[in-house]
């Protein structure tokens, strides 16, 4: 699987994006297809090392959840932005990370609970003024 997926980290084509994605699912890797642990793939060990293009490195799970720890408020601000679009039934706009912003810094104050991020998102200007779509 590494091998496969350094062909496509070595064509500029493809790089701009699995050089981003690909340390996470190698990292990821020793989940298999419902969510069970496992440490070897096709009778091999699973090496969920990995690295980003910016030298940040971690290995397994385990490691993933530290590192997106280490920025929690940008997780937070990336996991409320893909809420407010599938909330919203579109893409963001130009107007609207103010609003991003705002639900980020409010739960905060709850320690970015689930349900103050939902919440925010409720009560936010773009989600109270969204448009239904006429049937």
């Amino acid at each position: 699987m590494r091998e496969r997926l350094e062909a496509h980290r070595v064509n500029p084509v493809c790089a701009s994006c699995h050089s981003r994605m690909d340390p996470f699912g190698l990292a990821l890797e020793p989940f298999d297809a419902i969510g069970g642990l496992r440490s070897h793939d096709g009778g091999e060990l699973i090496d969920a090392s990995a690295a980003l293009p910016d030298g940040s490195s971690f290995v397994g799970p385990g490691g993933v959840r530290d590192y997106l720890l280490e920025s929690e408020e940008r997780f937070v601000a990336t996991l409320t932005k893909k809420l407010l679009t599938y909330a919203l039934g579109r893409g963001l706009e130009d107007y609207d990370p103010p609003a991003v912003r705002e639900i980020v810094r409010t739960a905060a104050v709850d320690d970015y609970s689930w349900s103050s991020i939902v919440l925010g998102i409720v009560e936010s200007v773009p989600f109270q003024m969204r448009r239904s779509q006429e049937q």
